[in-house]
């Protein structure tokens, strides 16, 4: 699933967001909504005025969230799937 921080220069709440991500070891595109038309249309259609905003899927919020961050980090983790063959040699390895 694709994860998309909304962000403009100069945004405190908005780095806090991306090094709070960062830390919880969540992947996501960056998108400046000072330079990408395309990026300000999506916030204001989302029902949004500022930054940082975050999306994923039909999840999203505005500004920094800690607890949301790790919301949606524990919900990406969780929806990984296992890759079964790697699981079984674990097994095996430390049976």
């Amino acid at each position: 699933m694709i994860v998309t921080v909304f962000t403009k220069p100069g945004c405190p709440p908005c780095d806090a967001t991306k090094r709070k991500l960062d830390k919880l070891g969540v992947e996501y595109q960056s998108r400046d909504v000072t330079v990408d038309a395309d990026a300000l249309a999506r916030v204001k259609a989302l029902g949004y005025n500022g930054t940082p905003v975050v999306e994923c899927g039909d999840v999203h919020w505005q500004g920094f969230s800690p607890d949301k961050c790790k919301q949606l980090a524990d919900n990406l983790a969780a929806a990984q799937p296992v890759d079964e063959q790697a699981a079984i040699e674990y097994l095996e390895e430390t049976a």
